[in-house]
């Protein structure tokens, strides 16, 4: 279907020529003449963005955007100014405002920048879809992704789960790898009997020794009657090993005879015991490294690797990002009683180019927070925990009293903005252009125009 855009413009001029640009890009465009008017429409019809001119006769731009945002905040406006009106576009930026395009527009970066902010609106949608064609291919429906990297391991889970091999689930900390190992678990033959998870790195080496093959009554004080561990509680089904790159070589030598036999003898005990289980391992560090410096054994290396998953990180599949984000925010929203309905275009747009270093984990964390500071029917970006690298990127459109911007020419902010952020790439123009959102012919062009190319 065509994207419907609402163009609010009281110049007649521009604006028919705007609904002639939009039409021709392939978008259903309507007009309006005020602000008054706009609000009207928007209140009368689903409009996918608005672009709006801030100074109008009438009801102007900042009070029909404050307005549109009360009614429907999760709409993207971008506003229209001119050249002067530099304050006026940071304040509607912190009003709510998507984006701000300078008068005379350049058109390559309306496209980008209308196009970007159809793609938020989009997400909500497409989010609900793709959930349901997930669920019915991959076994675990509760790993959601849609990317390149999450198609891959969804294909590479279904090859190995209905197998009997030794899996080693590996990837950084927060990326899912006990879902990657319960997906497996629920796609196999085993399916129908326990998933036991341990955690190694929770337990002392002689508490793990025991809490994985159990022990006698009196094998060692408070040991005051005999006990099952977690490989008999597990026996014909799968048991889960995470964090196994921390456990001590003693208890690393007796897990690999538990592999090569398939049988486990209990703390203090001295009969060997056969069980039935698979072995699902996962660990954060490079176990490859860790044999060559001596900390992991390499014949236990092998044994565990027979498969190896690699989960991807999530700056690796940022496209996933809205995606998990919304899967949250209703999870976190019907448990806290909350009814929210999606975020901003400006908080989701916020989410994804933070890089998560803590992964999905670190996601999902943020996205709880928010909710529960959440007052109205969407998040926004001030409910969220800012990170870094985006507030390194946005304090170059802090108001003039922060950073002298008040009084000086747009051209010369727009340079020094420009050049700051081919700096901040460390050259790279295809990067700079991304981050500004143009294109890199416009990026070229505005660099000669500077002087700077």
């Amino acid at each position: 279907m065509q994207a419907k855009i609402l163009v609010v413009d009281d110049d007649p001029g521009h604006l028919s020529m705007l609904r002639t640009v939009l039409s021709g890009w392939g978008y259903a465009p309507q007009g309006a003449t005020d602000g008054e008017q706009a609000v009207a429409m928007v209140r009368g019809k689903a409009y996918d963005a608005v672009l709006l001119d801030v100074r109008m006769a009438g009801m102007g731009g900042m009070e029909a955007l404050a307005r549109i945002r009360e009614y429907n905040p999760a709409v993207p406006v971008i506003i229209m100014t001119a050249y002067s009106s530099v304050e006026t576009a940071v304040s509607a930026l912190k009003t709510g405002a998507y984006d701000y395009l300078t008068k005379p527009l350049d058109l390559d970066v309306l496209r980008l920048t209308l196009s970007r902010a159809l793609d938020h609106m989009r997400l909500a949608a497409e989010n609900e879809t793709l959930r349901r064609k997930l669920a019915t291919g991959v076994p675990g429906p509760e790993i959601i992704g849609a990317s390149k990297a999450m198609r891959e391991l969804f294909t590479l889970i279904g090859m190995v789960a209905p197998t009997e091999a030794t899996v080693l689930v590996t990837g950084e900390s927060g990326t899912g790898k006990e879902l990657v190992a319960r997906a497996i678990h629920a796609g196999s033959a085993r399916a129908g009997g326990p998933l036991v998870a341990v955690n190694c790195a929770a337990l002392s080496e002689t508490l793990l020794e025991s809490e994985l093959f159990g022990h006698e009554k009196g094998a060692f004080t408070g040991a005051e009657k005999r006990r099952e561990g977690r490989f008999m509680a597990a026996d014909k089904g799968s048991i889960f090993l995470d964090e196994i790159g921390e456990i001590a070589q003693p208890i690393q030598a007796k897990l690999l005879r538990v592999i090569q036999e398939r049988e486990i003898q209990r703390v203090g005990g001295d009969k060997p015991i056969g069980v039935d289980v698979r072995i699902l391992a996962a660990t954060n560090r490079d176990l490859k490294k860790e044999v060559e410096a001596g900390r992991f054994r390499e014949d236990l290396y092998y044994r565990l690797n027979v498969v190896s998953v690699l989960v991807p990180p999530l700056r690796e599949r940022a496209e996933d990002i809205p995606l998990l984000a919304q899967h949250f925010l209703t999870h976190f929203a019907e448990k806290n009683r909350k009814r929210i309905k999606g975020f901003t275009p400006s908080a989701m747009d916020h989410l994804v180019r933070c890089p998560w270093p803590g992964n999905v984990r670190e996601l999902e964390n943020a996205v709880e927070r928010a909710v529960i500071l959440s007052v109205g029917e969407y998040v926004s970006e001030r409910e969220l925990p800012l990170c870094e690298a985006v507030l390194a990127a946005e304090a170059l459109l802090e108001p003039a009293g922060a950073n002298g911007l008040a009084g000086r020419p747009l051209d010369d902010v727009e340079r020094e903005v420009i050049l700051a952020t081919l700096a901040s790439c460390a050259g790279n123009k295809s990067e700079t252009a991304r981050v500004l959102g143009i294109t890199r012919a416009t990026l070229h062009k505005k660099l000669k125009k500077y002087g700077e190319e």
